[in-house]
């Protein structure tokens, strides 16, 4: 660019991608293949006109429209307008997420950990990181809604045709490029990565709020919310691409702005004033477990917070269960139906087992956390005063495991409440507490296995994520694509009783926790013998 202010943002760019070669991949593929094949289950999941009227009939209550949007199309609910109503919100805050995380890592994040100092002494432009940064996800934005608006095309269903395709594509890519140049905006306005990441969530938080809200009461609040635009769309339906310009009209605005304040303001400082901190730590704080603790309650409060969403959204449909599941064979396959067991009581356990799964992930991102820090050279700087790594890694671990424990309280509690306030049913609280609790030595038997991985091999820790996720693949998918009983049996989840649908296994229960015993014994003592990166 001729602007010395912009000097080098295409290296720049090409030193981004570099460095999420792998990283950038996973997301476009995730992304692109999940939504191809969601709409491809969803010819056979609904063949029949009356299985889709059906399911429509269910879509027709506050709590649906609020949890997924409006329902454009329900007098004539094709797969292609299904697809829209029932995926397109979820996957958009997913794009959203993806360009919140990837644009802190590359401006704020880096300014924390002095990178940016480094390349800001080579030849390049002030404005050239956080440009050739949105450069980047603009890109990558384009591709997400090229591959997904071709691939929706090409699966050759009826009434998603190219234009629509195209559409819900461009919907996802415009997201993604809405919260990219949100997150640049606040990477200018907070001093830190946390604050960044914070304030953009907590804006996509809002916008899911007010978008609720309108779509069930008032349409004006839809309208505030970037999502309400997204939906606006109506995609396969009406094919609105007014929308889609409005959310990039104001996407570059907030780009501009963001450009302008990384102009004037110093590195390392923002333009939001800091809370000054007290003048001597709390005895909690300087022990392991309070500084760890600390380091992470911006993200454990957003899980709590998503996790009682989760819950609320799901024990909101709880109400309409026999309408849901009429007619639709292919869920005696889903739930495996069991004599004398309501549909309630069925859909219940299969739910926790689901959300089970969901609440182990921020319990191994704490624990995974100490490998962040160690691999930023911190972890050196504790283990040089009077900390032992026992007490080190036993302060992750606490968390780790009180965290699972908190997050599975809270989405289970949730759930049970808006259910029993929805539904006719012999149920109690106690029910869907316990149904979620016995899912606790499963997901400590993941924690085992981060630990043991932090002991002995950091550097393949994202094993843990892969395992998680083909658990969550054979145990939520197991019955419709009838795997064979030992693949489900690989996963911990599995050997879990689904209650209240059957009895409470205490063998099955009692090996689960010997085993996640033995994991973290053994991950502890590969902690205190292996070296710490420097």
């Amino acid at each position: 660019m001729a602007n010395p202010l912009f000097n080098q943002t295409w290296k720049l760019s090409r030193f981004i991608l570099r460095r999420d070669r792998f990283k950038l991949p996973i997301w476009l593929l995730s992304l692109t293949g999940i939504t191809i094949l969601i709409a491809e289950s969803f010819t056979g999941l609904y063949p029949t006109d009356e299985s889709r009227e059906s399911i429509a009939q269910t879509m027709v209550n506050p709590a649906m429209t609020a949890m997924v949007g409006p329902g454009y199309g329900l007098d004539n609910y094709t797969i292609g307008a299904m697809m829209a109503h029932q995926m397109l919100l979820f996957t958009a805050i997913t794009v959203a997420i993806m360009s919140i995380l990837i644009v802190a890592n590359h401006t704020r994040a880096d300014e924390e950990d002095g990178n940016l100092e480094m390349i800001r002494a080579l030849p390049t432009g002030r404005l050239s990181n956080l440009s050739a940064t949105i450069v980047v996800l603009l890109g990558v934005n384009v591709v997400l809604a090229m591959a997904s608006g071709l691939g929706l095309y090409a699966l050759g269903i009826e009434s998603m045709d190219l234009q629509g395709s195209l559409l819900y594509g461009a919907a996802l890519g415009a997201t993604g490029f809405f919260f990219t140049s949100v997150t640049a905006l606040f990477a200018q306005l907070s001093e830190s990565s946390r604050g960044t990441i914070g304030l953009s969530f907590t804006v996509l938080g809002v916008a899911y709020f007010l978008r609720a809200i309108g779509d069930v009461s008032n349409e004006a609040f839809s309208w505030a919310s970037p999502l309400g635009w997204i939906l606006g769309t109506e995609v396969y339906v009406n094919n609105y691409w007014w929308p889609i310009v409005l959310t990039c009209g104001v996407s570059v605005l907030f780009i501009l702005i963001a450009l302008y304040l990384s102009s004037i303001r110093d590195l390392g400082a923002g333009f939001l004033p800091s809370k000054p901190g007290k003048k001597n730590a709390s005895p909690f704080l300087q022990s392991p477990l309070g500084l760890a603790l600390r380091l992470q309650r911006t993200g454990l409060i957003s899980w709590a917070v998503g996790m009682v969403f989760l819950g609320v959204s799901y024990g909101s449909v709880f109400g309409d269960l026999d309408s849901f599941f009429n007619d639709m064979e292919v869920m005696e396959e889903f739930l495996s139906p069991v004599a004398g067991v309501s549909i309630t009581e069925q859909f219940t356990a299969k739910l926790m087992s689901i959300i089970s799964m969901i609440c182990t992930i921020p319990a191994l991102m704490v624990l995974f956390k100490l490998k962040g820090e160690e691999k930023k050279n911190r972890v050196e700087h504790l283990l040089g005063r009077a900390v032992s790594r026992t007490r080190l890694l036993g302060s992750y671990f606490v968390i780790s495991l009180i965290t699972g424990f908190v997050m599975l309280s809270l989405a289970a509690l949730g759930l049970g409440s808006v259910a029993l306030s929805v539904m006719d049913s012999s149920m109690s609280l106690g029910t869907f507490y316990s149904s979620a609790m016995v899912y606790m030595p499963a997901m400590a038997v993941m924690i085992g296995i981060a630990a043991l991985l932090v002991g002995f091999l950091p550097n393949i820790t994202g094993f843990t994520w892969l395992y998680l996720g083909y658990s969550f693949f054979v145990v939520y998918l197991g019955g419709m694509f009838q795997f064979e009983e030992w693949v489900g049996n690989m996963s911990p989840f599995a050997h879990v009783p689904q209650l209240p649908v059957q009895e409470m296994e205490w063998g099955s229960t009692s090996a689960l926790i010997v085993i996640a015993v033995a994991l973290i014994v053994a991950g502890f003592a590969g902690y205190n013998k292996r070296d710490i990166q420097g």
